[in-house]
């Protein structure tokens, strides 16, 4: 092993500090940079960065480099890679638009069950039917499937596109939403993981806790803590830059709690971390006196600069950042440029290269991949024929799928991608249960890899061509009828008589499509 590491000795109830030695440091230095040259290869290529991110994982990890890397390593890198993904998500649910969440809720859940159903049926399909897999077995590889990977959805929509933020589209919403209800999905692949487990219980038990959060949530958040924090605690809190920290905490408890509920309740973590930045979206204030929606982490800035500027040189400034403008100012950095690579080359870790090759897995893999891809391409049905159901008397069916095509492929692509959420599922239906064969595995690992690498370089040149026609439309950003945004975006600063840090005018505190 290239990189062995130096031998430790804990039996004195402490851990010997051991310099690494030349080769390691080497190792790991190659290993970031690949990280970093991959990825802007990948955009330039594909308009992904994540494809060259997951190739250096096969590389450097066990698919590829065996023990090149010492084992230990791969899964501490494991680990933080997990810890960037749930960061990922928090912050994507932190920048979500409410109001769209809640105005397009119905078509997200339909898009949802589409993107479960029409997988695991093709899935029986084909590998029940026409390979002769067994029932339970295909159940898994229809779980594994079924899911879209929350992660790989969030940077694909903040990496595509530097002029439009499609968080802010209807479109963007009905994809995240449809995403988080597939990934509450992904625990149903571990039913078979105990022989007596009460099946009922199993199914029951992540959906039910699934279904509270959802419902409680936002319950409790609108009549009693909203009310209570900006009543109560809001306006004891600093107005300087110290509420950051305060920001800090409530950020780090939030995530805690809704984690913990999330995960010893069975469901997903990453339903959790969505749950949480979604509650501290709502928390703060809505009147104009209080914490307002960045539009970007430079304008925040730019905000906070004027503050400092209009300021005595005794006085703090006052400022007053939202949570998404903390976490841009403090994490963006650390999850973009080291924890969000980690994450994509932990996929590279868990993919079995050398069983991929073999005559068989290469054609049932590559048919399983095509009707997997088409499985939730489909998805994006539901826009087209929602606009029919909507359309005014003047407008065709046929003009309604003519505008919706872009914004439905937009859907549809972006849910293709599966990554980690079905590596994981068929992980552990191989290594846990008695129902996956290692032949069912390998089958599932082509479409899931196929799918994670395709999905979003069809997203990339999507956005990259039809971005500012998919945003204009129906389906893209909420329009007003002055050709601006209809929610004001207004500087992270607080009201102050002062007009050295007031918006010059309405228009300046607006984007412009």
């Amino acid at each position: 092993m290239l990189a062995s590491q130096a031998p430790t000795d804990v039996s004195e109830g402490f851990l010997q500090y051991h310099e690494p030695n030349i080769i390691q440091i080497l190792l790991l230095i190659s290993f970031f940079f690949w990280l970093s040259l991959g990825e802007w290869l990948s955009n330039k290529v594909f308009r992904a960065g994540l494809i060259g991110q997951i190739i250096v994982g096969l590389v450097y990890g066990l698919p590829i480099g065996g023990h090149v890397m010492p084992i230990e390593w791969q899964q501490a890198f494991i680990a933080l890679g997990y810890l960037g993904l749930i960061l990922i998500i928090f912050e994507g649910a932190l920048a979500v638009r409410l109001d769209l969440l809640k105005a397009n809720f119905g078509l997200s859940m339909i898009a949802a069950t589409i993107g479960v159903i029409v997988p695991i049926g093709l899935t029986y399909l084909l590998c029940y039917l026409g390979l002769g897999y067994g029932a339970v077995e295909s159940f898994i590889l229809g779980a594994a499937l079924s899911v879209t990977s929350l992660g790989t959805t969030f940077v694909v929509l903040g990496n595509s596109s530097k002029e439009i933020n499609f968080s802010d589209t209807r479109v963007g919403t009905v994809l995240v939403s449809a995403a988080v209800f597939d990934d509450v999905s992904a625990n149903l692949g571990t039913l078979a993981e105990d022989e007596d487990t009460n099946l009922g219980w199993l199914i029951g038990r992540p959906t039910m806790v699934s279904a509270l959060l959802a419902i409680l949530t936002p319950l409790l958040n609108k009549y009693g803590l909203a009310p209570l924090y900006r009543r109560y605690l809001e306006p004891k809190l600093p107005k300087t830059r110290k509420r950051h920290v305060v920001n800090v905490v409530i950020m780090i408890f939030a995530l805690c709690t809704f984690l913990s509920i999330t995960g010893f309740g069975g469901t997903s973590v990453l339903y959790g971390a969505f749950m949480a930045g979604a509650f501290l979206t709502y928390l703060q204030s809505k009147h104009p006196s209080g914490p307002f929606v960045v539009p970007s982490r430079e304008e925040a800035e730019a905000a906070e600069a004027a503050s400092i500027r209009g300021s005595r040189a005794d006085e703090e400034p006052e400022i007053c950042p939202t949570f998404m403008h903390t976490f841009e100012k403090y994490f963006l950095d650390a999850v973009k440029y080291l924890l969000q690579p980690l994450f994509f080359a932990s996929i590279g870790f868990a993919i079995p290269f050398t069983d991929l090759w073999t005559a068989t897995a290469f054609w049932r893999g590559l048919v399983y991949s095509v009707l997997m891809l088409f499985s939730k391409l489909i998805v994006g049905i539901v826009i087209p024929m929602a606009t029919v159901a909507r359309r005014p008397t003047d407008m065709s069916i046929r003009q309604c799928f003519t505008e919706t095509f872009w914004p439905a492929m937009l859907l549809g692509s972006a849910m293709v991608a599966r990554g980690e959420i079905g590596l994981l599922i068929v992980q552990i239906g191989l290594n846990n249960t008695p129902y996956l064969s290692k032949d069912a595995f390998v089958t599932a690992v082509w479409a899931i890899v196929l799918n994670t690498i395709l999905g979003p370089v069809t997203v990339g040149f999507i956005i990259k061509y039809k971005a500012h026609a998919i945003a204009n439309g129906a389906w893209g950003l909420d329009m007003g009828d002055d050709g601006t945004l209809a929610i004001s975006r207004q500087p992270t600063v607080a009201v102050s008589e002062r007009e050295d840090i007031r918006p010059k005018s309405e228009e300046t505190a607006r984007l412009s499509v």
